[in-house]
């Protein structure tokens, strides 16, 4: 039995078959549930010993979800796994990347500590590096960060035009482009005014092509919302005639992804990252290789011999 072993705490994660097929993985199964008090059962009912596993995570929303994640990877352990790496497509606390106000918790770094202790290795597509230049900032087991740009161009490929990209902000910039070069599609850049967490204001530049295209509006991440509807109600102001939201993660706090839709686009895509109505592309293919690579290369499990020994 040479094949991995993948295993999820959540069931219908729309990432968990083609993930399986891509990787070649045997499927684990575990029993889970909640005692009155709420803590967490956790039993293996895969056979593991010699082998290696895989977690798949949806991490948004990831405070209830967390520890559950720690037990099952120790459990694996315990259970005779050669070794446990975790592919989360979207990886959680990752904005809270300095202290703004004295005394506040860095939890991009806590959170990064805490993690490398529970696995051996970490891929995930699109995490929000900001001040970072890389997860090996802050993890300190090998990581992979793939891009879903590929899977979104793919996507993309499939709508009718002309198309125009359009960068909400800077920090979108980097997509767009990026985007923009491997289709040959046009693209534009807004500038946002944040007047507080919940309070954005976006300019777009003046530009002919808005009037005679479709809006591709085009992110990393939909969490609020209300970078994209502002961005929707400025491109209503320029009279753009179609306008498309898309992103790679799409969070939708707060019903966000109905606000976007009463707010006049005509399609709202993304990765099939986290589980939601709206899962467009799939992220199976560019995970796999970093996956597979990962199994090849990590051998057996660091943490084994601590893990014995205690």
């Amino acid at each position: 039995m040479n094949n991995p072993v993948l295993f999820a705490l959540e069931n219908d994660l729309p990432l968990h078959e083609p993930l399986q097929a891509a990787i070649g993985a045997d499927a684990g199964e575990i029993d889970q549930r909640r005692f009155p008090d709420g803590e967490s059962y956790l039993r293996i009912l895969s056979p593991v010993r010699g082998r290696r596993c895989v977690l798949l995570a949806n991490l948004c929303r990831p405070d209830k979800k967390f520890l559950p994640l720690l037990f099952l990877a120790h459990s694996l352990r315990m259970q005779g796994a050669i070794g446990v790496g975790l592919v989360a497509p979207y990886l959680c606390y990752m904005r809270q990347d300095k202290a703004f106000m004295p005394g506040e918790a860095v939890t991009s770094r806590i959170f990064a500590e805490l993690l490398s202790t529970c696995v051996d290795w970490l891929v995930t597509a699109d995490p929000h590096l900001h001040r970072y230049r890389s997860l090996d900032e802050i993890y300190t087991i090998p990581s992979r960060a793939i891009s879903g740009m590929p899977a979104m161009q793919a996507w993309l490929a499939q709508q009718k035009g002309p198309l125009l990209l359009v960068g909400p902000d800077r920090e979108s910039q980097q997509w767009v482009a990026t985007l923009a070069k491997a289709t040959g599609l046009p693209f534009i850049v807004g500038e946002k005014q944040r007047h507080g967490d919940r309070e954005v204001s976006i300019k777009l530049p003046a530009d002919d092509r808005i009037t005679n295209a479709t809006s591709v509006i085009v992110d990393d991440v939909i969490s609020s919302g209300h970078t994209v509807l502002q961005t929707l109600a400025a491109l209503r102001d320029v009279g753009a005639p179609r306008t498309i939201c898309a992103a790679v993660h799409g969070i939708f706090a707060e019903s966000a992804d109905e606000k976007i839709r009463l707010a006049g686009t005509n399609l709202l895509a993304t990765s099939n990252s986290i589980p939601g109505n709206h899962c467009a592309f799939d992220l199976a293919p560019l995970l796999a290789p970093a996956v597979q690579d990962l199994l090849a290369s990590a051998g057996g499990s660091p943490h084994i011999t601590r893990d014995h020994q205690t």
